[in-house]
């Protein structure tokens, strides 16, 4: 088992890339293609499903039992509800779970039918203090609360809907990175992008070095994790783990690492695999990765998705730390190349149980009970 080196301009200039492509569920094609052409360039056959999600395959000495990395391309965005009674802009629905708190002020793009794009700006109904006063900060934040304001002269409903502009069209938020010197990033859609940037830096780290694999290993792409279903859709049948790649966020509260990998004990649909999450934990502690654990009340990722679609499969979440995480967030260089290292260790890993190519069978090799359990 190899510790390899983690080539972080490959990294941030893959996350640039991906942070530049709008992809907020239900609209992930582009941001898909540049994934599958990333795959190509490093020589890693794929799939894709009918909804577009990528499956694609390292191949190692055995095929049965294998194991799955997952990371998803899509992101928060919103879609035209209606227009507003009062000035006839256009009133907004999330796509995914996010604060309006976090919309206000945001640049975004209006994506309609053949391909017309508008762009504007979400603000809240009483946006100017010059007229409202102190209304401006007691108003709640809340969706209904919203408008878009659009960049095109439009004074009524009929003109915004003589743009091709129509109640249902998806709104993409600008990312708006910011990459700097003390190596820190910031901007919207780091979840999961920030994730996808570093599994393909650790798939290009296996290749470059032709390192050899235990068994086959299945990087997943999913494209609506924001909305609940994510990896319930796209597991082979015969994957046995299954290790989720997403944010940890950073908070007085929470126990996530800031500049290196934490591995998630719970999230709010329960506890992760106990051998899973330990095997990961120990290669951490083998080969000096800086890590942390933590249990997040608030969370589920593609690995409750997986398993909520019914797969009788192990699964753990690995985290990068994410401050600010579904507004405008922040990581550090180092958090990514620490998950990416942990990538590369963990495809070079054992099965866990030789037992779990089989979907049913007996004991085998799983640890036996304590003696004085009850």
């Amino acid at each position: 088992m190899k510790d390899l080196e983690i080539d972080a301009d490959y990294l941030c200039r893959t996350l640039k890339d991906l942070l530049e492509i709008p992809s907020p569920t239900g609209m992930t094609d582009q941001a898909v293609g540049y994934v599958c052409h990333e795959l190509d360039r490093l020589g890693i056959p794929f799939e894709l499903t009918r909804l577009g999600a990528i499956r694609a395959d390292l191949k190692g000495l055995q095929a049965t039992p294998d194991r799955a990395i997952v990371s998803h391309v899509d992101t928060l965005g919103a879609v035209i509800k209606g227009f507003h009674a009062a000035n006839d802009w256009p009133k907004l629905s999330p796509i995914g779970h996010w604060s309006a708190r976090f919309a206000e002020g945001a640049r975004v793009t209006v994506f309609s039918d053949d391909d017309v794009r508008t762009t504007g700006t979400i603000l809240p109904l009483k946006a100017s203090g010059h007229t409202y006063g102190d209304e401006i900060d007691t108003q709640p934040a809340a969706w209904s609360n919203l408008e878009l304001r659009l960049d095109e002269r439009v004074t009524s409903e009929n003109d915004i809907r003589a743009l091709g502009i129509h109640v249902g069209d998806i709104v993409a938020v600008h990312a708006e990175p910011v990459f700097t010197d003390t190596g820190f990033i910031t901007s919207r859609h780091l979840d999961d992008k920030a994730g996808v940037a570093a599994v393909l830096a650790a798939t290009k780290a296996l290749r470059d070095h032709s390192v050899p694999l235990p068994m086959d290993c299945h990087l997943l792409f999913t494209i609506s994790e924001e909305v609940g279903s994510g990896a319930s859709h796209i597991l082979h049948g015969d994957v046995a783990e299954m290790v989720s790649v997403d944010n940890g966020t950073i908070a007085s509260v929470q126990y996530t690492c800031d500049f290196g990998v934490t591995i998630a004990m719970q999230d709010s649909t329960g506890p992760f695999d106990w051998h899973l999450t330990r095997s990961l934990l120990g290669l951490c502690k083998r080969f000096d990765i800086e890590h942390s654990r933590d249990v997040f009340n608030h969370y589920r990722s593609d690995a409750a998705a997986a398993l909520e679609a019914g797969n009788d499969i192990r699964t753990a979440l690995v985290c990068f730390g994410l401050d600010a995480s579904h507004g405008y967030e922040r990581v550090h260089l180092d958090s990514l190349v620490a998950l990416a290292r942990l990538l590369v260790l963990y495809a070079q890993s054992p099965a866990l149980f030789a037992r779990d190519r089989d979907l049913l069978g007996p004991v085998g090799d799983l640890p036996p009970a304590e003696d004085d359990v009850a």
